[in-house]
């Protein structure tokens, strides 16, 4: 671990000496507040990913959390540092300002109920609804899958052999396998709960990153989304065959997928304002524009009569599309727009979907025959859906991956 310390800092020098040759730019970090844990955190952040991203700021619990999700990583943290290094960012980059959320009342009945996740730092990343009543998450930055069972609370966490997987989506197919996408480690894998097993089918291209969100088609086929390679791919459970396929729009990051009662494929491109579909045979793939330049369309949901539903994302809007005609309609989110929606279902006859950045999150019904919203505050603020599922009996199931819990969204009759 010091040795990859050492690595991250002799880089960030090699850096910082050429940069005025290379670029004319100032060294990454050159403008963060002076402090004691300065020197230990631009080489140690800046050696994984953009160390701008430390400027989104969070919480003193966030950030606290965050270090833990390190901690987990691997992340080599010089143990006689981690007190100053938390305290740096806690103070250097606190939470940015964020929409209070809108809390309008409605006719729904429901309740909200939450469960930690016992790995801290786990970063819950998206649930999954099983057959028998149990919540299954993925772990992502604790290479873990997860069970939790509400009634009963009981949980069981299955930890993955291939180091930094990072679990990220995941389903269930019909014998009660959970597939799951290896997003950090470029597979898709197969647990048999029963048998404490899994099954890795790697994906075939090296240029497919960050294998994303996944879905069972009517068929049995799995489909899934490759964020940054922009790629959708289709796995054959029977032979273990894998294709793969470009976005005709570069950098469109295809994101969340669901598939209509027709067994078409659908997916969001979060780089781009597009929904598209996929073609089950010939992989095949359409594109429909929404109005807005600025729309990044992040999950989706489709409804019985085959509309599909998005969160605009970066806009903080509801948006509506129908894939026959082509038709978009919206609704501006009730905490307005940068309220940030982020997973979404569609249960009972309405949309249910998270508001990612008011504070508190909250989760949000709206009625299309009505066209009105009702808004609930998550326990204990949430912080973040990224993605939703729905029961068995219609319920709506989510994670939070900041605050390291699942929830359960019970309807009222």
């Amino acid at each position: 671990m010091k040795n990859g310390l050492l690595f991250a800092a002799i880089s960030y020098s090699l850096f910082a000496f050429g940069a005025d040759t290379w670029s004319q730019q100032p060294p990454p970090g050159a403008d963060f507040p002076e402090g004691p844990a300065k020197a230990v955190v631009v080489p140690m952040c800046g050696s994984c990913h953009d160390i701008n991203r430390l400027k989104a700021g969070y919480s003193p619990d966030g950030w606290r959390t965050v270090m833990r999700m390190m901690e987990n990583m691997e992340v080599p943290v010089p143990t006689d540092q981690k007190a100053a290094v938390t305290d740096y960012l806690i103070k250097s980059f606190p939470e940015r300002e964020r929409p209070a959320a809108a809390m309008i009342d409605g006719p729904a009945k429901a309740e909200i109920k939450m469960f930690p996740v016992p790995t801290p730092g786990s970063r819950p990343h998206d649930p999954m609804a099983a057959h028998d009543g149990a919540i299954w998450y993925t772990g992502q930055l604790a290479n873990r899958l997860g069970r939790i069972y509400p009634k009963s609370g009981a949980t069981t966490e299955y930890k993955l052999r291939i180091p930094h997987s990072a679990p990220h989506g995941l389903v269930e197919d019909k014998s009660g396998n959970i597939w799951f996408t290896g997003n950090n480690a470029g597979y898709i894998g197969k647990l048999d709960p029963s048998a404490y097993t899994v099954t890795e089918y790697k994906l075939p291209d090296a240029n497919a990153k960050d294998a994303h969100t996944l879905v069972f088609d009517r068929e049995g086929i799995l489909w899934f989304t490759v964020q940054q390679a922009n790629m959708v791919g289709r796995l054959d459970p029977k032979s273990g065959q894998i294709k793969l396929v470009t976005s005709p729009t570069p950098k469109s990051r295809p994101y969340g997928m669901a598939v209509n009662s027709k067994n078409v494929v659908h997916f969001v491109e979060f780089g781009a304002n597009k929904v598209a579909s996929i073609d089950s045979k010939t992989m095949q793939i359409r594109e429909y524009p929404l109005p807005d330049p600025g729309a990044r369309p992040r999950r989706l949901a489709i409804g019985p009569d085959d509309i599909v539903w998005y969160t605009d994302f970066a806009r903080g809007f509801l948006g509506r599309l129908d894939a026959a005609t082509g038709k978009v309609t919206e609704w501006q989110s009730p905490s307005g727009p940068k309220s940030e929606p982020y997973g979404i279902v569609f249960t009972r006859g309405a949309l249910w979907y998270s508001e990612s950045f008011a504070k508190p999150n909250t989760i949000v019904r709206f009625d299309p025959a009505t066209e009105k919203f009702q808004t609930w505050a998550i326990p204990g603020g949430g912080d973040i859906v990224r993605n939703m599922d729905v029961a068995p009996d219609g319920n709506p199931v989510l994670a939070n991956s900041l605050v390291n819990q699942v929830g359960l969204v019970e309807i009222g009759k």
